[in-house]
């Protein structure tokens, strides 16, 4: 009797294949290698695989939990990243209210609210980045900008020796500028109040052209 064959354990897309590891992290909250690979049919081997994958790109995280004799088995988790990975429908909500706000109330009235919300945004920047450098906290600024959904960067800007400039190459919040172009005047103002001790202009806004917005820092306002 000749062996049953394996046939499609090896030629499942990975890409496929690690979007469902993270369904199913998100419906059972935490499973073991083995348990995600029954339930995909592929060897355990090629699941961890697709796990340390998704660990790698901040997706997923695993801790020991001991089930019976032998080595404890790591059970998988999603992390912080990995629950954003999934539409949540803020954007919708957000974008709706603004519209309702947009109909009720007076033009300045609305741009007076989004201002106050920049102060408030700015205010907990400035508390989780702290002192010190120039430097040093654009890069904190910039990932916690990140961390929300922002592809950012920072580097000098190589036309003056005291500026620097922050790129953010995806808005999370793209959508709702695209209809509430006064969302993006908030972004403005918000970095101007984060780092009150430069002068802050737009250099590049993607709802004009380009592919990305950009924000140059200048430290010292005599400057």
């Amino acid at each position: 009797m000749s062996a049953t064959p394996q046939i499609s354990r090896q030629h499942t897309d990975p890409a496929s294949t690690r979007e469902a590891v993270l369904s199913l992290l998100l419906r059972q909250g935490e499973s073991t290698a083995g348990e995600l690979a029954e339930h995909q049919a592929v060897s355990v081997q090629a699941m961890r695989r697709h796990l340390r994958s998704l660990e790698d790109n901040g997706l997923v995280e695993s801790s020991p939990a001991p089930e019976g004799p032998g080595r404890p088995s790591n059970r998988w988790r999603l992390t912080a990243k990995g629950q954003g990975h999934f539409p949540d429908g803020s954007d919708h909500f957000a974008l709706g209210l603004l519209q309702s706000l947009a109909g009720s109330l007076p033009a300045e009235t609305l741009q007076d609210l989004l201002n106050d919300q920049a102060l408030q945004q700015a205010g907990v920047y400035r508390n989780q980045i702290g002192e010190g450098a120039l430097q040093q906290r654009l890069e904190r600024l910039v990932e916690l900008r990140r961390q929300e959904g922002y592809m950012a960067e920072c580097a000098r800007d190589p036309n003056h020796a005291k500026a620097w400039v922050i790129s953010e190459f995806h808005c999370s919040v793209i959508r709702i500028a695209e209809q509430f172009p006064c969302v993006c005047d908030q972004e403005l103002q918000l970095i101007r109040h984060t780092f009150p001790d430069c002068q802050v202009e737009r250099v590049q806004w993607r709802l004009e052209k380009g592919h990305s917005c950009g924000f140059r820092l200048i430290q010292g306002l005599d400057t």
